[in-house]
């Protein structure tokens, strides 16, 4: 049986579109089993309580092999990425920074504590992710 990569994807809410290319990406690719751990707009923390939100996401984080960080130059003007990131990163939980389609530059915020840094190409996110996924 294959292994199922719990992943976490760092991502913006101002641009869910990302996220759900990803998602697909992901989950098109045959033989490759992926169970998301992030919420979204359609799986939702419903609380405004920052503190709150950074418990259940910090849970997700540490339940994930591997996080995914959408690399857009937005990650470096979002602080909830920045936290996020930094999270995974102080919990030992490798980040992968995935530049979104078409981007040139991309987020310091996310290549400064990535592993791994890959363009918007199945074979590479999953290569990365099964090289990288603790």
């Amino acid at each position: 049986m294959a292994r199922e990569y719990k992943i976490f994807i760092s991502h913006s809410w101002k641009y869910p579109d990302d996220l759900k290319n990803l998602r697909n990406l992901l989950n098109q690719r045959g033989y490759f089993n992926v169970e998301f751990q992030e919420a979204s707009q359609e799986e939702p923390i419903n609380s405004k309580n920052a503190p709150y939100i950074k418990k259940i996401l910090k849970n997700k984080i540490l339940n994930s092999n591997v996080i995914l960080a959408i690399s857009g130059i937005y990650a470096s003007y979002s602080d909830w990425i920045e936290w996020e990131i930094i999270t995974s990163y102080n919990n030992s939980v490798p980040i992968i920074g995935v530049a979104p389609w078409g981007q040139e530059k991309i987020s310091r915020t996310v290549t400064d504590y990535s592993i791994a840094d890959v363009r918007w190409n199945t074979e590479s996110i999953v290569n990365a992710i099964k090289t990288h996924a603790k």
